[in-house]
């Protein structure tokens, strides 16, 4: 995006329109020069004629002032019309220039906020059109953390949840932050929700792309009926549990809700205290005998 003779054409430009000013200086002056003449040429073709009345001057004498009257008045009229002439040229001018000088900043991209420039996308001499991106930048003091999030645990995502950010890079380190952002449009495909993560004050020599783990503080849910995530199996497509009924397993078919490492919501299916297996050393069937521990209810 080279201004080629840009400057060059806005600097004759501004060397025109004072030029143009000095005209209308020397055409008001011109004026005044002519107002004042013509003030004496009246004054003069008045007392001409008032000689004339009384025999003093001849007639030729009489008439010469006044054409001297005339004279002087179109001069003047054509004094202002020189000082509108050079008016409406410094204004056109100075259009001309300001448009130049539009163009010129038209050169010259400014970034809206100041970051760090992380690609460039145009190479000097490149032709760019409009709306094409031309530099890429990152902006400090926004860095999100683009968060990942099974739709099954995703119940009770709200803004301002607070977060703890662990950076591959800084294993032993943790901070803090809140939930900044939830986008509407969910991965079809992985069946994840998409939400955005910011840090409460951004650590020094963050890098872009990083990966990292990010733990979600949902709020507690009371009287909530939860079962360990290991008993928790499928079966022709369903989820469920096997429930024990007379020393034998039963396949149970739940509804879950929010899941997390320790535990699973059931939200229907069981009862609380319900016996259901946790632990198993091979794959059950539906019948097989159990043997009953002393904690293997639902709470």
């Amino acid at each position: 995006m080279d201004p080629v003779d840009l400057n060059e054409r806005l600097s004759a430009s501004r060397q025109a329109i004072l030029r143009a000013r000095s005209s209308v200086a020397a055409s008001q002056a011109q004026a005044q020069e002519a107002e004042s003449r013509k003030a004496t040429a009246d004054a003069s073709a008045r007392r001409y004629a008032s000689l004339r009345e009384r025999g003093f001057v001849s007639t030729e004498a009489e008439r010469s002032k006044g054409h001297e009257a005339r004279a002087a008045d179109a001069a003047l009229q054509a004094s202002l019309a020189n000082i509108g002439v050079s008016s409406a040229d410094a204004a056109r001018l100075s259009s001309e220039s300001a448009a130049l000088e539009k163009q010129l900043a038209n050169t010259r991209l400014i970034a809206p906020v100041a970051g760090l420039v992380i690609t460039r996308d145009v190479e000097p001499g490149s032709t760019a059109v409009a709306g094409q991106a031309v530099l890429r930048l990152a902006e400090n003091d926004s860095l999100w953390l683009r968060v990942r999030i099974d739709q099954g645990r995703s119940a009770g995502l709200a803004l301002g949840l607070p977060t703890s950010i662990r950076l591959r890079s800084r294993p032993g380190e943790r901070f803090s932050g809140k939930l900044a952002r939830i986008e509407q449009l969910s991965d079809a495909l992985t069946e994840e929700r998409l939400v955005m993560v910011a840090f409460d004050k951004t650590p020094t020599g963050l890098t872009l792309n990083e990966m990292a783990e990010v733990t979600l503080n949902l709020p507690a849910r009371s009287n909530a009926l939860t079962l360990p995530p290991a008993a928790l199996v499928r079966q022709a497509g369903q989820t469920g549990v096997f429930a024990v009924e007379d020393g034998r397993a039963r396949f149970v078919t739940v509804n879950v809700g929010i899941r997390t490492e320790n535990g699973v919501e059931i939200l229907d299916g069981l009862t609380e205290g319900a016996q259901v297996v946790t632990q198993k050393s091979k794959p059950l069937f539906e019948g097989d005998r159990l043997r009953v521990s002393s904690d293997s209810g639902a709470r």
